[in-house]
């Protein structure tokens, strides 16, 4: 059973929780009224989930957040806050915590979101106890991944994470640049859930006009007055599977404030209708932008994007993975040659020379539209550099004379702690993502540097 620590200087709503939450069997209690004695509590015993009250005195619920942050201390924390208080729940979600509940808090709600923390904490302790070292051999789902070809021990651990997060029906959010693949992530973890023959949909945020935008994904209630039909969304034809939301910044603020009730209660209305659904869907969404930037504070509900959070994946651009260029290639080869009939056998030296040197805009994607095009206009069994498209030519010849012009030959050591520094720089200074992309022990980073 999971342990709670419930935290409220309130005697009376802490004794109803302990009771009601003891009775349902699935948790141990603890429970602290004065606020000054969290830091004691969680020094003497481990905790599972803590739920705090916000507005207390001498030590406040975000003053408890921003000390177990400075401390890192990763347990969920679900927020008890009044109506009146929602800005100070979204501050608290901004500070690591898992969820809010405005009191009172109902029974099966309360339920609901300490069960979903359960299944956070599960999922991110399994993540966390990942080896070092990885092998797509180990995954448990192989086939759902097939789509994601690499020897890159970062991205290997990328579809390990995946396929822990596909274990639950917990929301996840997946950003990176455009052609990365994460359409095919998204539809990976679903093949790896539970939920992998239940309907997949996959819809795109900006594909329809704003206006009739709710009615294509909420639904359309009939309405006497107008000769519109009733019809339904694109979310109830999900129902019991997955959906995929792409370029969900595109959304306008009134819709992401009601796609942050079905993330959270699994409730909404069609348009044009007061009546609340239920409905059982596992909601993926997507961006090509860290919208944890200032820049989208003012286009981004900050609520939304704390849920969404929680369980987040960057995937990294081919410009990242290079080494998985040549895999990539040959993937994409395959394919194509089942597709049409013909049979290559393979690229030259030259026509990958090339491809490395070339910056993808359009990462993975964009190789697999280069090699397609190859293969269609191929003459022989082998790839050459002439069939690359004239504009990546443009591209790397003034890059390679340039290269050529200013090369000086450097150690070893120096080009691999610059790649590092660069690492680093990427991640903010976050030495364990840095180390995690690298695929290399903290204890390496820190010599790499410091040599």
């Amino acid at each position: 059973m999971k342990k709670i620590l419930i935290v409220d200087d309130d005697v009376a709503v802490t004794n109803y929780f302990n009771v009601f939450l003891t009775q349902t069997g699935r948790f141990n209690l603890a429970v602290v009224n004065d606020s000054r004695e969290v830091a004691g509590a969680l020094a003497r015993e481990p905790f599972d989930i803590i739920l705090l009250d916000m507005d207390m005195p001498n030590v406040s619920g975000i003053d408890i957040l921003s000390d177990m942050r400075q401390k890192g201390l990763d347990i969920p924390v679900v927020v008890l806050t009044g109506v009146s208080d929602v800005d100070l729940a979204v501050n608290a979600m901004k500070l690591g915590a898992f969820d809010y509940l405005i009191k009172p808090v109902e029974d099966e709600k309360l339920l609901e979101v300490l069960e979903s923390a359960a299944a956070h904490r599960d999922i991110h302790q399994t993540i966390e106890r990942l080896p070092p070292q990885l092998t797509r051999q180990e995954l448990t789902h192989p086939a759902a991944f097939d789509h994601f070809p690499t020897r890159d021990a970062g991205m290997i651990r990328l579809l390990h994470q995946a396929e822990k997060m596909a274990s639950s029906d917990l929301s996840i959010f997946i950003w990176g640049e455009r052609g990365t693949g994460k359409e095919s992530l998204a539809r990976a973890i679903h093949q790896a859930s539970a939920r992998a023959e239940k309907p997949f949909l996959a819809v795109e945020a900006d594909s329809q006009d704003p206006e009739r935008f709710c009615a294509f994904f909420f639904g359309q209630a009939r309405r006497w007055s107008s000769s519109e039909q009733e019809s339904t969304g694109i979310l109830e034809e999900a129902d019991g599977g997955t959906l995929f939301l792409d370029n969900i910044d595109a959304l306008t603020l009134p819709v992401q404030v009601r796609l942050k009730r079905v993330i959270q209660t699994g409730e909404y209305c069609r348009e044009s209708s007061a009546q609340v659904r239920k409905i059982d869907v596992r909601m993926i969404v997507s961006s090509t932008h860290d919208l944890t930037l200032q820049e989208y504070e003012d286009v981004f509900s900050r609520d939304l994007l704390y849920h969404l959070m929680v369980n987040s994946i960057r995937i990294p651009s081919l410009r990242e993975r290079l080494d998985d260029l040549g895999l990539l290639a040959e993937h994409f080869l395959k394919e194509q040659c089942q597709k049409t009939g013909k049979k290559i056998t393979g690229f030259s030296r030259d026509f990958l020379d090339c491809l490395r040197r070339y910056s993808f805009p359009d990462n993975v994607q964009e190789l697999g539209t280069i090699i397609a095009g190859a293969v269609a206009g191929a003459e022989s069994d082998i790839i050459t550099e002439s069939a690359l498209p004239a504009y990546i030519k443009d591209q790397i010849k003034p890059e390679a004379a340039a290269a050529g012009e200013g090369f000086r030959p450097r150690r070893l050591e120096e080009v691999i702690k610059e790649h590092v520094q660069n690492t680093l720089e990427y991640f903010g200074q976050d030495r364990q993502k840095a180390a995690e992309r690298l695929g290399v022990p903290l204890e390496e980073i820190d010599r790499i540097i410091g040599g």
